[in-house]
């Protein structure tokens, strides 16, 4: 019972967390401004639940807010199953302030140039995709769909998403005429850059192996001199064509850091070791250990 309990007032927390909430509706503005200023007064789609929901508003008329509400209310609900409670919680929250904002808010169009509508429409909805995700929830049911075909059918997130935004876009080349599709596909292509930049932002956490000969120098030099945390491997390296039956037992030398430290970190090891062996590897999320230490050169 006190289990549960303590499982409750956690997720409560999680739910109504100020800065999580602060981003949700930081995000639906961008989303709203995204959307009546650029996208709908031009019939320019996004991908997902957005892009449906502006086609259909274009095509049968029906409320932008109404349709906003029903497309997503079953995917909140696969969220609550397959996601959890308080993903579930910030998504309806986020869904409601978007139709609410949908309905209310009036804004003439910004422009009538194309490539601003598509780029700058992209940017802002883009934005506010992110902020949303930032702070637990999504606004659009086709990240959920994602999730639960996946385990269905097996293919990736990008697979199924990409199958679903074709779909999408092929109906507005029919119905809107190609034109209107390509620079709908151009403001999804800006979304989704600036939902990744908002989401991971300049410090999208990089994983780098080294593997050299100097290996109790570079471990020094990362952990000691510029604090960083290393995890080691133990390895083999050599089986180069031409001599591939000699080996060597080494150290693969593993390091989390944000894609701004990666060039002070190659050049230092560099500097030890000419000929080390660097491999950079981008990561969605590290928690834990020691990240962001700040290294000040003494």
């Amino acid at each position: 019972m006190r289990k549960k309990q303590l499982t409750d007032h956690i997720e409560w927390n999680k739910v109504w967390n100020i800065p999580n909430q602060f981003q949700i509706i930081l995000g639906i503005i961008f989303a709203v401004l995204a959307m009546k200023g650029f996208l709908i007064p031009n019939r320019f789609l996004d991908g997902g639940i957005t892009g449906i929901s502006i086609l259909l508003h274009e095509l049968f008329h029906i409320n932008i807010s109404f349709l906003v509400i029903c497309l997503n209310g079953i995917f909140i609900y696969l969220g609550y199953r397959w996601i959890g409670k308080t993903f579930a919680v910030h998504t309806a929250i986020a869904v409601i302030l978007l139709s609410i904002g949908l309905l209310f808010v009036e804004i003439n169009p910004i422009t009538s140039d194309k490539l601003l509508i598509a780029i700058f429409g992209g940017i802002l909805m883009g934005t506010g995709v992110g902020l949303v995700i930032r702070g637990g929830g999504v606004i659009d049911g086709a990240e959920v769909i994602a999730v639960f075909t996946k385990r269905k059918i097996g293919f990736s997130n990008s697979e199924i998403i990409m199958l679903f935004n074709i779909m999408i876009f092929s109906v507005a080349a029919i119905e809107f005429g190609i034109e209107t599709a390509m620079y709908s596909i151009i403001t999804y292509f800006t979304a989704s850059k600036a939902t990744h930049y908002v989401v991971y932002g300049i410090e999208e956490y990089t994983s780098i192996n080294i593997v050299s000969t100097k290996h109790e120098e570079v471990k020094n030099l990362l952990a000691n001199v510029m604090g960083k945390g290393i995890t080691v491997y133990k390895g083999e390296r050599g089986y180069l064509p031409g001599s591939y039956s000699i080996k060597a037992d080494c150290e693969i030398i593993v390091t989390i850091v944000t894609r701004l430290e990666i060039k002070q970190i190659e050049d230092a090891v560099i500097l030890l070791d000419p000929k080390a062996f660097i491999y950079i590897q981008s990561i969605k999320e590290a928690t834990g250990g020691i990240l962001k230490v700040r290294y000040d050169a003494k």
